[in-house]
Order: C-alpha cells, then sequence, then structure tokens
C-alpha cells in the first residue's frame, strides 16, 4: 500500500514537472481557461476577453474564458481554488474576494487556496442614475433622500458583497441616508432595469456604462475613489462631498494555490509583459481600468492589506450587508 501510495504521488510529481518544463519553455501545454465568476456583457467579462487573446497570441495555445456566475462571486473563485495546480486554470478576481473574506462565514475556500500572480488595476466606478432623475451630484442626492421616506429611492449593484455594494452601504451610512439595495447577478440586468425606469441608481464600473452615458441615457454623480479618477476627470469624487469615502475595486489574476515556485515565476512575467504592451493599456484605460501591476509577492501582500481594509470598513456597514 505504501508503495502504491510513493509510486503515485511519484507520478504527480513528475506530471507537475512535466508542466513546469513546458511553462519555462514559454507555453502551457495545452488550452488554458481563464475563470471569471462574472457573467458575459459585463466590464470584467471584456478584460478577460481582452486579455484571452493576448495570452494565446504569446503562449501560441487557446485561452477560454470561462464564465462561473453565482453565489456572489462564490462559485467562480472556487472553482479556481479547487483547480488542478498545473498552470492551466487561472481566474480574474476582484474586490469581492477581499470582501466576501470579511462578511461570510460559509465561504468553501479560504484566500490561502489561492495563489496571486499579477495585479492588473483598479475598475473606475461610479454611481450613475437615470438622466432624468432630480439630483445632478452626491449633494443633491444626498438632500434628495433626506426629503423623503426611507427607501423612496433605491440603487442596483452587480452582487451582495461586492464592492458596488459595499459603496451604497457606506453612502448610506456616511451621508445619514436609506437607500434600498437591490442586488443583480452583474450589470447588464441591472442597465436594463435603469433604462426602463425600474429602477434609479446604481454603482457600476464606468467604462462598462460609458454607452450609455454618452448616449444621455445615465448620468454619473461622483466616482468612489477617493480622488478623482484620471480617466474621468471631469467627474467628481464621492469623497469631495463626504471626506474619507472610499470604495475602490481591483481587478487581479490567481492561480490554485499549490502552483510550483518556477510556474508562478512564468505565469506572473507573462502577464505582466502582456500588460505592460502599450496598446494593452491604451486597452485598460479605454475600458476605464486604472493600470496598477503587481507581482505575486506584492499582490498577495495587497490582497491582505484589503483584507484588513474591509474589516475596518465594513464593521459599521454588518447589519446592512447581511
Amino acid at each position: 500500500m505504501q508503495s502504491s501510495l510513493n509510486r503515485r504521488q511519484w507520478v504527480f510529481s513528475a506530471l507537475l514537472a512535466a508542466h513546469g518544463l513546458a511553462w519555462s519553455q514559454g507555453s502551457p501545454s495545452r488550452a488554458v481557461r481563464l475563470v471569471l465568476p462574472q457573467p458575459p456583457g459585463g466590464a470584467a467579462d471584456r478584460l478577460a476577453r481582452v486579455l484571452a487573446e493576448r495570452l494565446e497570441a504569446k503562449w501560441k495555445q487557446s485561452v477560454v474564458v470561462e464564465n462561473k456566475p453565482g453565489g456572489g462571486v462564490v462559485v467562480g473563485t472556487q472553482a479556481v481554488a479547487r483547480a488542478p495546480a498545473d498552470g492551466h486554470v487561472i481566474g480574474l478576481l476582484g474586490s469581492s474576494l477581499s470582501i466576501n473574506a470579511v462578511q461570510r462565514k460559509d465561504l468553501p475556500y479560504e484566500i490561502k487556496d489561492l495563489q496571486p500572480l499579477a495585479r492588473i488595476g483598479y475598475y473606475t466606478v461610479g454611481l450613475i442614475a437615470q438622466a432624468s432623475f432630480p439630483a445632478n451630484d452626491i449633494k443633491g442626492l444626498i438632500a434628495l433622500a433626506k426629503a423623503q421616506p426611507p427607501n423612496t429611492f433605491s440603487f442596483g449593484s452587480n452582487g451582495i458583497g461586492t464592492s458596488a455594494h459595499v459603496a451604497g452601504e457606506m453612502l448610506n451610512h456616511m451621508a445619514g441616508i436609506e437607500l434600498q439595495h437591490i442586488p443583480y447577478n452583474g450589470a447588464a440586468k441591472m442597465y436594463t432595469d435603469m433604462g426602463g425606469g425600474l429602477i434609479p441608481l446604481g454603482f457600476s464600473v464606468l467604462g462598462s456604462a460609458e454607452a450609455f452615458i454618452k448616449a444621455g441615457t445615465f448620468k454619473v454623480l461622483g466616482v468612489t475613489s477617493v480622488q478623482r479618477s484620471s480617466l474621468f476627470p471631469q467627474v467628481p469624487a464621492i469623497a469631495e462631498t463626504l471626506p474619507g469615502f472610499e470604495a475602490v475595486n481591483w481587478a487581479g489574476i490567481c492561480g490554485p494555490a499549490g502552483l510550483p515556485r518556477e510556474m508562478v515565476r512564468k505565469l506572473s512575467d507573462d502577464l505582466l509583459a502582456v500588460l505592460a504592451e502599450p496598446s494593452m493599456v491604451k486597452v485598460l484605460a479605454e475600458q476605464g481600468i486604472e493600470y496598477g501591476p503587481q507581482g505575486p509577492a506584492e499582490f498577495a501582500a495587497f490582497i491582505e492589506s484589503e483584507v484588513r481594509r474591509f474589516s475596518a470598513l465594513t464593521k459599521p456597514l454588518t447589519p446592512r450587508m447581511n
């Protein structure tokens, strides 16, 4: 029995070594799955498909985007955490990873089950409103909400426990108002409902909503970063009205824990090289993503710092978030 077990362990180690050799030679040995815990059509989906296209060109292997929404991004994140540690499954994750680690006790994985590979940067998130909404900025929204009964107005987000949800509850808490939260499984349905007059407000990645904004269907009341975004400098930060307000949404690539060290290095180097291409930086900006690359060690430390930050940030919001 022991001999058989040792033989199986040796075979498994040999397979990992073979995969590591393939990566060290510059490409994976077969198609790579890029798991996205979001539905098609949103900002993260657009980013995933651009990344897949660039990585395919670099690796000369198919990179397939696999949308696995559900459970407040838990379904897709779990798929990455439980994937074989052979470098052929990676995931495009974001701030919900940090938020869920703080807010949820029912997660089927831990952050230590993931291997950070490369941070990409930050989505520019804003509070958008129907064009006909009476308020044109955060100060006007607060005054309007305080003049009406609680929950008269609602805001949409791309799901419970997302950075958009946190942003809305922070706005409620810091402004002393009561906006009702309406969670969606992605932004596409939220845009439809906003356009149809079912809800007046929503927190969204501005790059994703830009076509509606340019068409005059929606307007932007403020961005959730602590300062104005360099990509949308004309839009005030919510913090200009509510000092200290900040709800950022980062994006980065992780794999399952247990990846061999050389494979982590190769994956990270390739991802960062693709991200650093001038044409890619331009594409990121066009999608409303501020370029902010980090390698594995930096990215891991950043995720830990985000968990601590969200723990402090969401403590007063816990009754609202659950």
